[in-house]
């Protein structure tokens, strides 16, 4: 059946795309609820299985494995098969191994659910990125990465109180199955309301289709599908929006899976009690999602430069973030270590979106879903790396200040890096 034939059965919803915004931010929530869950309940785990500090940073890290892989194999696949299936097929198989955690026995069964699980959870950036590209101006685009991905931290907000209280009440491994149906509800609604572009859905007006369409005609990066993709995973420009998101993550990575731990072995918190502090960071953290996108395009709109007003705030945003960083393993009470963690969080998190944008603005959209897996890919490397290597640290010699202040430094190698090396429009090689 042709569109105008479906548009005759249907009513047009004004703004339709914002009904999209919403299943991404919940997508978003679920995603980092899904994730942190272990690292809330890991002095559980501890007691239970009898791991030590640094097996247990092998197994976040052994998440990323996976993850990293299908960050770049999600982006690909969005571009070639469209963001609707891949993210249905994407949060299906992460809520089913996130489900089957309750089922490890020991070590070598958790270290495999975790690759599993983060196989499942790779898709999900490179394909939000994707859906906001074909959904969304370009003037909408750092809001909207912004206010999706503001439910990453709403996500590891709410993953204390729901995962803690459900396993202090029952089991921890309770928990895990009552968030995995979370994820399969959410499935059910993105095949009902979801198409991978405005033009294939009956419910969007024809003026919402015709402002994307001409918005996204206009990038400064236009489009060339004559070049390859491995063309353009060599440009200087990408390279550096990858490292930028490199060190966010190694931060964010460091906060998600070893906050929990250092304020219960640090600062003497029980787990009812860490449930509840944790909240403030990652709410911070959402206030920061959005406050990125929204500085970013206000620049936009005054000089005209997609380009530098995403610089801007991205520059700012790390080096901001790595001072709080390596100034709070050096706080002596709780109340101030949690400001200087919450600060740090809400500056971080106006970084990724403004990556994300950038990778909007200067890649044509053929190759955003490939060129934004493979960025995510790069960047989460240091999954694999900063858990294991915190874990070491702990365990060996460093501690957590040495791990708070290797954190610091990276996130401003990222800043240092966007700011010499993003001038423009990337270009293949």
């Amino acid at each position: 059946m042709s569109v105008s034939a479906m548009e005759a059965r249907h009513e047009h919803i004004p703004h339709y795309r914002w009904i999209i915004a919403g299943l991404l931010f919940l997508a978003n929530a679920i995603n980092y609820l899904d994730r942190s869950a272990l690292s809330i309940v890991a002095p559980l785990v501890i007691r239970d299985l009898g791991f030590d500090a640094a097996e247990l940073g092998i197994i976040f890290s052994a998440f990323f494995v996976g993850y990293s892989v299908f960050c770049f194999v999600g982006g690909w696949a969005s571009d070639r098969w469209g963001p609707k299936l891949v993210f249905a097929v994407a949060m299906v198989w992460w809520s089913l191994f996130c489900g089957a955690t309750a089922l490890i026995t020991g070590f070598v069964s958790l270290l495999i659910v975790r690759v599993l699980f983060g196989i499942g959870e790779g898709p999900m950036g490179s394909t939000t990125n994707k859906t906001i590209t074909n959904w969304f101006p370009r003037e909408e685009a750092a809001t909207m990465v912004g206010i999706t991905n503001a439910g990453n931290p709403i996500g590891g907000a709410i993953s204390g109180p729901i995962v803690g209280i459900i396993a202090a009440a029952f089991s921890w491994r309770v928990s895990f199955v009552a968030i995995t149906l979370i994820g399969l509800t959410w499935v059910a609604f993105w095949w009902w309301l979801v198409t991978d572009t405005p033009a294939q859905n009956p419910n969007v007006t024809p003026a919402e289709r015709d402002l994307v369409a001409r918005s996204r005609a206009l990038a400064p990066a236009g489009d060339d599908p004559t070049t390859t993709i491995a063309q353009w995973l060599r440009s200087p420009t990408v390279l550096a929006i990858a490292l930028a998101f490199f060190s966010y993550n190694y931060v964010l990575y460091f906060f998600l899976t070893w906050l929990p731990t250092y304020l219960t072995y640090v600062h003497h918190l029980n787990i009812q009690q860490m449930s509840i502090v944790t909240v403030l960071p990652w709410a911070c953290g959402s206030v920061g999602m959005v406050l990125g996108g929204l500085l970013a395009e206000g620049l936009f709109r005054r000089p005209g430069n997609s380009i530098l007003s995403r610089k801007i705030v991205l520059v700012g945003a790390l080096s901001l973030a790595a001072i709080m960083v390596i100034i709070a393993p050096k706080a002596e009470t709780l109340t101030f270590a949690i400001a200087l963690i919450a600060a740090a969080n809400l500056f971080l998190l106006m970084a990724p979106q403004n990556c994300w944008a950038l990778i909007q603005e200067t890649v044509p959209a053929s190759r955003v879903g490939g060129v934004g897996g493979y960025v995510h890919f790069l960047s989460n490397l240091a999954g694999i790396i900063g858990p294991a290597l915190t874990g070491f640290l702990v365990q060996y010699g460093g501690g957590y200040t040495a791990s708070f202040i290797l954190a610091g430094v990276l996130a401003a190698i990222g800043a240092l890096a966007v700011m010499l090396l993003v001038r423009g429009k990337a270009e293949p090689v």
